[in-house]
């Protein structure tokens, strides 16, 4: 990556322009950045990847969000301090988009994508540990929030991502100030909607998550991408 123009991004010796550079500022191109998301979705996913005309909207907000068009943002209610929760149903896409688009910014701190249920299985074998694991200040995207089963650690039932989400939240808000750099980013991907979230983690968690989160989400009538 050339960190002096980070809008020209290399992929298998093919250089890709999202946007142009004026007075040391990106003006990125929606367009060219579906053609890069589109050969980098096929790179990373196999030659059957597509944009679909229908998940554009999606992809705009997406794509607005992670290069931090203030402007844009604004305009559709999106906080770029906050993280991403991207919801739809099954087979949508979210968890692809969720690793495709970290790739339009290379010179911002990624994130890592975990499955919720892989934490939670972490948390049956070693414990509380886990919890402030995902506690800390690293950048994460917690994949399929929801659909894990409770933590049970010797004898002991706890709500593991509720707990990580509670933690998250108190670093956001420890990090956000303005004096402060950019905050802690916290990530996700669901198939749930807000009532079925809140069933799962209770009224305390879910409000923390509107703080935490930008909500974007797919149609639910989106066709599973998988079949």
């Amino acid at each position: 990556m050339n960190t002096n123009q980070p809008h020209i991004i290399i992929e298998k010796g093919v250089q890709f322009h999202l946007g142009e550079l004026k007075d040391n500022h990106i003006l990125y191109d929606f367009n060219k950045m579906l053609i890069y998301l589109d050969a980098k979705g096929k790179l990373l996913f196999g030659k059957n990847f597509k944009i679909y005309e229908e998940d554009e909207v999606v992809l705009y907000k997406l794509c607005i969000y992670f290069i931090r068009d203030f402007e844009a943002c604004e305009k559709l209610n999106i906080d770029p301090n906050k993280g991403v929760l991207l919801s739809g149903p099954v087979g949508c896409g979210k968890t692809s988009l969720m690793k495709l688009l970290r790739h339009i910014v290379p010179h911002q701190k990624s994130y890592e994508l975990i499955p919720a249920r892989n934490i939670t299985f972490a948390f049956n074998n070693i414990g509380y540990k886990t919890i402030q694991e995902y506690g800390n200040s690293s950048f994460y995207c917690f994949d399929d929030l929801g659909v894990e089963t409770t933590g049970r650690h010797f004898g002991k039932d706890c709500n593991v991502m509720g707990e990580i989400l509670l933690s998250r939240y108190d670093l956001f808000v420890r990090t956000s100030h303005p004096e402060r750099s950019r905050g802690v980013k916290t990530h996700a991907t669901t198939n749930l909607n807000a009532q079925e979230l809140e069933e799962i983690y209770g009224n305390r968690v879910r409000s923390r998550m509107r703080q935490l989160f930008n909500l974007i989400a797919f149609d639910k009538e989106s066709v599973d991408k998988r079949k």
